[in-house]
């Protein structure tokens, strides 16, 4: 996969997750999202939350479920729409064929990384997920299941957003009349949890 250098804003505010349920406390993890791998290790060496081996693996799963599970589109206006203007490549340049030329298969940039930690210390990663930025300036996950104000901070989380999602590969991409009738990228997957990472 080659290199983008990207500028992120990295300032961010509040630590409120609006779709916690008081019940689902157990099923919490501690999160924490990056815009890129470089971001990770920074981090590593001056909070020691994450190891810079952790920030890599979970950077190389999040890369991989990019891959398999991000949302496809027939277009990139399609994909732009709904993910914002220079947001999207094709599949083909997704997967790392820079020369397998435009295709006609789109997916979103990858817009940072979130990665989940057991609670109670250091007893492992619980996974890592790919962020996408959408085109109201937010970021969501592969499955559009979950909103987030950055793509930097942390938060808690429900462990069940890094359950991995369905695969997107081979199936039909979603065109503009597909996104139409659900009301945009998510909305039929439930969309419900929105957070805001703080630093």
């Amino acid at each position: 996969m080659r290199k983008r250098s990207r500028k992120v804003a990295l300032a961010i505010v509040g630590a409120a997750s609006f779709a916690a349920l008081a019940g689902c406390r157990e099923d919490q993890v501690d999160a924490q999202a990056f815009p890129d791998l470089q971001s990770c290790k920074a981090a590593s060496n001056n909070s020691g939350l994450f190891s810079v081996q952790e920030c890599e693996t979970a950077f190389a799963d999040a890369q991989q479920l990019n891959v398999e599970t991000a949302p496809r589109y027939d277009s990139k206006a399609t994909c732009e729409q709904e993910h914002g203007e220079g947001n999207c490549e094709s599949e083909a340049q997704a997967m790392g064929n820079e020369g397998g030329g435009m295709g006609s298969i789109f997916l979103p940039l990858m817009a940072g990384y979130l990665i989940g930690n057991m609670m109670g210390g250091r007893t492992g990663m619980a996974a890592a997920q790919p962020l996408y930025k959408t085109a109201n300036g937010k970021f969501t996950n592969a499955a559009g299941t979950a909103a987030y104000s950055s793509n930097s901070g942390k938060a808690k989380l429900n462990s069940s957003l890094f359950k991995k999602p369905q695969t997107t590969l081979g199936k039909a991409p979603m065109t503009k009349a597909t996104l139409s009738s659900r009301g945009g990228f998510g909305s039929t997957g439930g969309s419900s949890y929105r957070s805001s990472l703080g630093g």
